[in-house]
């Protein structure tokens, strides 16, 4: 016999919307939010400086197996590459640092693609994800392509559109005071990558006066002896999560790395898998219960569906960050 296939998030709520009490009218016009969540894309842009290791974080991020059918180079940017994961659009664009000519080139094709609308008159791109290379010591083509490039064009709340991740965490100090034994930096290269973060936030607020919060993690090196073994992978994830429009925030349920090993090691400092999950939440009820007339706990709606979203993220493999090779199998 054929085994049944599992449902989906988005049939676990039209099944938790029709046997609630709602009215007809409300159910409705969850429906149709319901639908209208389906469907929403997220355009995420990342880019950086060349060796910041763009490529090895989003093989390490995303699940690349998707991607691949969908690669191709868009013909009206030239320059940056498009792949389509679902309901999420990657652009992969070229940074500063490979002569004169070309940075201009890169930086005109990324000013273009990040004034582009879409067909709803808002910004196409929701989020720049703008990598760092956490090896090197000169750092001057990395804020030329923030500073004037990227966070001039973001228009209004530019802090909401932007994060700033330092890879390559693990060889920030020669490859020095790194514990590879448990992935992770010990103490004196912990407070060195604390001081970086802070210098970036400190370079980034004087020259455009807008805050950020940097974060430090490493995607790894994938060869033929070794695993890619990411840190604050999960990290990072939370922060694209927590930073792109709530309505769209579903867009990452299939796309993520089903890989364990790559959400194994963060800093710990919080659950992010916890906050992932709050986040997901957030997007299911705000969206699917938008301009219903429904009275009462909208939690209560939803109760299978918050049940799935607790497990995929709260635990199912135990580690903190095991669950997400779970996570986005509703």
């Amino acid at each position: 016999m054929k085994e049944k296939s599992k449902q989906t998030i988005y049939e676990n709520m039209v099944n938790d919307v029709e046997s609630s009490n709602l009215d007809d009218t409300a159910k409705k016009k969850m429906f149709d939010n319901i639908l209208e969540l389906k469907d929403q894309e997220v355009n995420l842009m990342i880019t950086g400086a060349t060796g910041c290791g763009k490529s090895s974080t989003i093989n390490a991020l995303f699940d690349m197996e998707v991607a691949k059918v969908g690669v191709g180079v868009d013909p009206e940017t030239m320059s940056i590459s498009k792949f389509n994961l679902k309901n999420l659009v990657l652009w992969d664009s070229p940074g500063l640092g490979d002569g004169k000519e070309k940075d201009i080139k890169h930086s005109k094709k990324i000013i273009e693609k990040l004034n582009e609308i879409d067909n709803k008159g808002n910004s196409l791109i929701d989020l720049v994800l703008v990598i760092l290379d956490g090896g090197s010591r000169d750092l001057g083509t990395s804020y030329e392509l923030i500073n004037k490039v990227i966070i001039p064009n973001l228009g209004e709340n530019p802090g909401k559109r932007i994060i700033i991740a330092i890879n390559q965490a693990d060889v920030a100090m020669k490859g020095r005071y790194w514990d590879y034994d448990n992935n992770k930096p010990e103490r004196k290269l912990a407070e060195f990558l604390e001081e970086k973060v802070k210098s970036v936030k400190l370079r980034v607020k004087e020259a455009t006066g807008v805050d950020i919060e940097p974060i430090y993690y490493s995607a790894g090196y994938k060869d033929d002896d070794e695993d890619q073994r990411p840190y604050n992978l999960t990290k990072l994830l939370y922060f694209i999560v927590k930073n792109i429009p709530v309505e769209k925030r579903l867009a990452f349920v299939d796309t993520a790395s089903k890989d364990e090993d790559m959400w194994k090691d963060d800093d710990e400092i919080i659950d992010y898998n916890k906050e992932i999950k709050k986040s997901f939440i957030e997007s299911v009820k705000a969206t699917a219960s938008k301009g219903a007339e429904i009275g009462g706990d909208i939690g209560s709606i939803f109760g299978k569906t918050g049940e799935t979203v607790g497990k995929v993220v709260g635990g199912v493999v135990g580690a903190i960050g095991g669950a997400l090779s779970s996570l986005f199998r509703w």
